[in-house]
C-alpha cells in the first residue's frame, strides 16, 4: 500500500491499494487512515486500522486463519467500500498480525469475543457497525457472532466452512485423532525444522464441538446474511455455501464462477457483490 504522509493527529492519507478496483468503482477523495488499539476483555491489545471515508457508521472486516488485516482480499474490500464513502475498520484477531496474544488453532469463540469488543469500542464512541464481513475462518466468526449478538443488521460470510470437521486431516494428517490422544498435541510445520503452530487437544475440540447448523438457525430472521463463495475454491468446497443457504432464514447466496478461495482473479466481482449488499436499504 502506498502511504502519503503529512496528515495531522496521527492520521495518514492513503491511496487505494487495488488499482483494478480504483479504475472500476466510483472515485472519491483520499481517505484518512488511523491506527486504533483496543484492549479486549482479556487485557490483550487488538490492533486495527480505521479508514475514515465519510460515514459515521462502519463496516468491520475480519481476516481468516493465520492471516491478518493486510490480506489482499481484506485490503481490496476496504478499498471498494471506502470508494463508496463507507468507513471501514480492519483489524488483527489476537494472536495474529500486530495484535497481542498467542496464536491458537480453533479459538473461534475467542475471536467472536474480539469482534464483540471491537464493536463495543466503536459503540462507546457513538459509532454503529453497519455490517461485518469475514473471509474464510472470519466468515465462521461473523456467523457465530450473529447467532449470539443482535446488534449488526448485515453479515457477509466469504468462503466460510460449514462442516468444521472437514479440512482438519488436510493440515494435520488422517491420523490426527490418534496423534492427539497419544501425545496431547500436534506440531504443524515440523518438517521445516521448526513448529509453525501447535494444535492441542483442547483447541482441536474447540473446533470440533462447533455446530454451524445450530448457529445458522439461531440468527435473528431480521438480520440479513450474504454468503459468497468461489466455484473453484480448493480449500473450502463451494458445497458448504449451499449448506449455509439451507439453514439461514434471511439469506442471499452468490457463487462466483471460477473464483478460488482468495478470489485472486475475482476481486472486482467480490467487491461489486459486497457493495450491492451493504448499500441495500
Amino acid at each position: 500500500m502506498q502511504l502519503l504522509f503529512g496528515a495531522t493527529a496521527g492520521k495518514e492519507i492513503v491511496t487505494r491499494p487495488c488499482s483494478q478496483l480504483h479504475s472500476s468503482l466510483s472515485d472519491s477523495s483520499n481517505v484518512s487512515q488511523e491506527k486504533i488499539v483496543i484492549t479486549n476483555r482479556y487485557g490483550e491489545k487488538i490492533v486495527g486500522l480505521l479508514h475514515e471515508a465519510g460515514s459515521n457508521d462502519i463496516v468491520v472486516l475480519c481476516h481468516g486463519f493465520r492471516s491478518s488485516k493486510e490480506s489482499r482480499t481484506i485490503l481490496c474490500l476496504s478499498d471498494a467500500l471506502t470508494s463508496e464513502n463507507i468507513s471501514v475498520f480492519r483489524f488483527d484477531f489476537t494472536g495474529n498480525g500486530e495484535s497481542e496474544g498467542t496464536f491458537q488453532y480453533g479459538n473461534y469463540y475467542k475471536e467472536v469475543d474480539d469482534l464483540r469488543d471491537v464493536i463495543l469500542h466503536f459503540k462507546k464512541h457513538k459509532r454503529d457497525t453497519r455490517g461485518i464481513a469475514g473471509h474464510s475462518k472470519g466468515g465462521n466468526v461473523v456467523i457465530l457472532y450473529s447467532s449470539i449478538h443482535r446488534d449488526v443488521a448485515s453479515i457477509i460470510n466469504m468462503s466460510g466452512r460449514f462442516d468444521l470437521r472437514r479440512g482438519i486431516a488436510d493440515r494435520l494428517g488422517s491420523d490426527y485423532m490418534e496423534k492427539i490422544d497419544r501425545y496431547g498435541f500436534i506440531d504443524v510445520g515440523v518438517k521445516t525444522g521448526r513448529s509453525i503452530y501447535r494444535v492441542t487437544k483442547e483447541s482441536l475440540m474447540d473446533r470440533l464441538k462447533i455446530d454451524m447448523k445450530s448457529s445458522c438457525m439461531s440468527i435473528d430472521p431480521k438480520c440479513r446474511v450474504l454468503t459468497i463463495h468461489g466455484s473453484d475454491d480448493d480449500i473450502v468446497p463451494s458445497e458448504d455455501a449451499l449448506e449455509f443457504d439451507k439453514y439461514i432464514s434471511n439469506h442471499e447466496l452468490s457463487i462466483i464462477e471460477g473464483a478460488d478461495h482468495r478470489y485472486s482473479l475475482h476481486h472486482l466481482e467480490l467487491a461489486t457483490i459486497v457493495l450491492k449488499f451493504i448499500k441495500y436499504e
